[in-house]
């Protein structure tokens, strides 16, 4: 197999060589490592968040978007697919690094993950990468500092000039971009947390809404995980049946039914004591390869009226 972080290297200097088309903007830390601004002193946009989630996902997804309608209220979707769910979305796309050092936080998705391989995901792939350059997209709405970058390179082991970043903030176009389009990733890594082989998933494709941009981080967060909870829709092709597939959508969580501001808020802002399985999208097809189909879960578009504010 290609290595995730050659074909995403691909993709970011395309970022970098269109970034005034682009709206975003690079710059150099003091150890030589870079950062693409998408989001926090550029303003992004739309196809930036395209390209930000080609990157996420080691160009082995395809990210495009539409205008569709949540109660009568013209809203864009992000739609994603894949036939490698298991490397794009699972060993690359998921935020599994939680980027801590000197005062700096950030949530960290994309190839980077994979020159590291210690999450559990990668165990159940098999997969590992090596390459010497690498690409972390970094959600957060502090400049990322050349303490951060070293830190991904030490992990990563390369060098902290072959470190790119790639930081945007919740509340950006391109967070609610980039985040609406997790939908087949959150589908596929629920089916794999119940104990199915993500080996066995041969394609998934997600939709989702994109939030409107609000104007704290908190509120952005909360709207991000309603998109996919209560608006997010996913189609999983598998090999074999199973009796977890019930079990998949956000609505099998007995925390389903209220908007992620309410819930954060409860527990204080703490991420961990979130259910699980709230972390999911509403409505899943599994479609088994010569086998049944099943349709579970339901969307509820005036929850997310409600969360964005229309």
């Amino acid at each position: 197999m290609e290595s995730l972080n050659r074909m995403a290297i691909e993709l970011v200097d395309e970022a970098l060589e269109y970034a005034e088309e682009l709206n975003v903007g690079g710059y150099d830390l003091a150890n030589d490592a870079t950062v693409l601004d998408f989001g926090q002193e550029f303003d992004g946009g739309v196809e930036a968040g395209l390209l930000l989630t080609e990157i996420q996902t080691a160009g082995m997804a395809t990210p495009s978007h539409h205008v569709g309608e949540i109660d009568g209220a013209p809203i864009r979707y992000v739609e994603l697919s894949t036939d490698q769910p298991a490397l794009s979305l699972l060993c690359s796309q998921k935020a599994g690094w939680e980027l801590t050092v000197d005062g700096f936080e950030g949530l960290g998705s994309g190839p980077a993950r994979a020159l590291v391989a210690q999450e559990e995901e990668f165990h159940r792939v098999g997969y590992t990468d090596a390459f010497d350059l690498t690409a972390l997209a970094v959600e957060t709405d502090e400049e990322p500092t050349a303490e951060a970058a070293e830190q991904v390179a030490e992990l990563a082991e390369v060098e902290p000039s072959s470190v790119f970043l790639l930081a945007y903030p919740s509340a950006s176009l391109v967070g609610s971009i980039s985040n609406a389009a997790r939908a087949a990733e959150l589908a596929t890594f629920r089916l794999s947390e119940l104990g199915y082989d993500p080996l066995d998933i041969v394609s998934a494709s997600g939709r989702a809404p994109v939030p409107p941009v609000p104007a704290d981080e908190r509120t952005a967060i909360a709207r991000a995980n309603d998109a996919i909870a209560y608006g997010g829709t996913a189609h999983l092709t598998v090999r074999d049946d199973a009796d977890v597939f019930d079990d998949v959508p956000s609505t099998a969580s007995e925390g389903h039914g209220r908007p992620f501001g309410e819930i954060f808020a409860d527990l204080e802002w703490d991420f961990s004591e979130v259910p699980a399985d709230l972390f999911a999208p509403a409505k899943v097809t599994i479609d088994v390869l010569g086998g049944p189909t099943y349709v579970r879960g339901e969307t509820d578009e005036q929850l997310l009226a409600e969360s964005f504010d229309l």
